[in-house]
């Protein structure tokens, strides 16, 4: 470790020249996803095979399931920035995701009749409540330990990154190998294990968070409401929610809804906010920032084939024989997050390479990119499973995840970095939620067109109908992506990136102004700083 010139004591100490509170978060979200992501490697297979859904209705509750998980970042957002602050959101989400993965191990005797599959819809439920308060905030507080303008943010999220991946890669191989070996409550078993491991590495590490992420308002918290501590009380509302929650799972078409309302209403919220009580370059990087949400909807609906009808199609019409030992399809899933681990530092360092030389595409840009290599994934899959007449050479699955894995980080880390540069502080996390609730519309798409690809009467019609969906899709997203490089230079003037500044810059500025000091004036452009 080293210490880092102009700062002193713990802010100054920092491990590969990031915070140390950047490894904390590391390798609590790496635990978290270990759990998700190996839980995720299962449940389709769960739902056809233990609870004996068709495909189509196995694939809409699946995609429901992870709508859900990425719509509550939404609400667990919104009561981070305005009460609880992300700790300790992020904290009471890793105690409900525990309980929520433990409860999976309870897997009855199968099918639709007995009551354990209401146990089922309440371990889904617990997990997805959690999700809401862990997810988005979790994400902020990375940002929180740098300044808007610091050269770092990038490799940071990066860096965050690979523990992602590098959980969910584990979590694939041994709970998806240990639930298709020995059983699914090995498999659930595993998962839970992992997030008790995540939830005790968060609460280790808090010292080393250096404060960030605490509540603005903890006069609040700590008012009584009804006799009530007000921060219990939101705790209280929070597990009710669990409730309702464990009511739509069961019922998608809700879920749908859902989406539909609430989207046009926080759309509507954000653009009120940013046309009527933003200056004018903080209201057209809302408006950029809103252009990436919506482009990234495209990109999820088909990314997210993987854990659903691409887990089925792995499954059935893969031959998944390597080194002469056959392969249980749900460990496939772990491909994309080795590919990330392996692939992030190159790019990582090709940004920074780019960067320094002035020919780093912009966010816009990025984004196109990451659109098209996703189609292109489809379609070469597409041309394997034409070129040969029996099962598909298990190549084609490391090569369409190859394409998807350059794609999601084109976009997924560029995408987290620019919604923190672009938010104000005090829309940090609504505007975070909001990226995850368009990553909850992709994955309900994504219920519907993998419900596609099992429609009913054609569900054991081998490779032909996926085939069919995916070269629609494949070529589809090219067709978008390609549009959309053609409109980033727009977008990237919406950002207006010469001009961005940290808030603690402006809140001196300001105070300074008010004092009279002479050339203090808001429209003075400053130059990006530099380590």
């Amino acid at each position: 470790m080293k210490s880092t010139q102009g700062l002193s004591g713990e802010e100054g100490r920092t491990i590969l020249g990031h915070p140390r509170g950047l490894f904390v978060l590391f390798f609590a979200e790496m635990w978290e996803r270990f759990s998700y992501y190996g839980m995720r490697a299962l449940l389709i297979f769960y739902l056809v095979q233990h609870w004996l859904f068709s495909d189509s209705e196995a694939s809409v509750i699946y995609g429901a399931y992870t709508a859900l998980v990425y719509i509550t970042p939404v609400i667990g957002g919104y009561l981070a920035d305005r009460y609880l602050g992300q700790r300790k959101a992020v904290l009471f989400g890793a105690v409900l995701l525990t309980f929520g993965h433990f409860l999976m191990a309870f897997e009855g005797d199968g099918g639709q009749e007995g009551a354990a599959i209401n146990i089922f819809w309440l371990a889904l439920s617990f997990i997805i409540v959690g999700s809401g308060f862990l997810k988005a905030n979790i994400s902020v507080i990375v940002g929180q330990l740098y300044s808007r303008t610091d050269v770092r943010r990038d490799p940071a999220y990066t860096i965050f990154y690979m523990g992602i991946n590098l959980g969910a890669a584990l979590g694939a191989i041994v709970a998806g190998w240990l639930g298709q070996t020995y059983g699914w409550a090995y498999g659930f078993g595993a998962a839970g294990i992992g997030m008790l491991l995540g939830l005790l590495v968060f609460m280790w590490g808090k010292p080393l968070l250096l404060g960030r992420g605490e509540s603005k308002n903890p006069e609040r918290l700590n008012s009584k409401v009804m006799g009530i501590r007000f921060e219990w009380l939101l705790y209280i509302l929070s597990i009710l929610g669990v409730g309702l929650v464990w009511i739509m799972i069961q019922y998608q078409s809700l879920v749908g809804f859902l989406l539909m309302g609430a989207g046009a209403i926080l759309v509507a919220y954000v653009l009120f906010t940013a046309v009527f009580k933003l200056p004018k370059e903080d209201r057209d990087r809302i408006i950029a920032a809103l252009y990436l949400i919506v482009g990234s909807i495209l990109f999820w609906a088909l990314f997210e084939q993987a854990g659903s009808s691409l887990n089925l199609y792995t499954d059935r019409d893969v031959e998944r024989t390597i080194f002469g030992i056959t392969v249980p399809a749900s460990v496939f899933q772990s491909i994309n997050a080795i590919y990330i681990v392996l692939l992030a530092p190159l790019f990582a360092s090709l940004w920074l390479w780019l960067g320094r030389r002035g020919m780093e595409p912009s966010a816009p840009a990025k984004f196109a990119l990451g659109v098209i290599q996703v189609g292109l994934g489809f379609l070469v899959l597409v041309a394997g499973d034409r070129a040969t007449g029996g099962l598909t050479p298990v190549v084609f699955i490391f090569l369409i995840y190859l394409l998807h894995t350059t794609g999601e980080l084109c976009l997924s880390p560029v995408g987290l970095s620019a919604m923190n540069r672009l938010a104000p502080a005090h829309m940090a996390s609504l505007i975070m939620g909001t990226w995850f609730f368009a990553s909850a519309t992709g994955n309900f798409a994504a219920g519907l067109i993998a419900s596609a690809t099992g429609a009913e009467g054609v569900e054991n019609a081998g490779s032909e109908r996926v085939i069919e969906v995916y070269s629609t899709v494949g070529w589809t997203a090219v067709a978008v992506g390609i549009g959309m490089l053609v409109v980033a230079p727009l977008i990237k003037r919406l950002m207006h990136l010469n001009t961005l500044r940290d808030d603690t810059d402006l809140a001196g500025r300001d105070q300074l102004a008010e004092k009279g000091a002479p050339g203090m004036h808001l429209e003075v452009e400053e130059k990006p700083k530099r380590r």
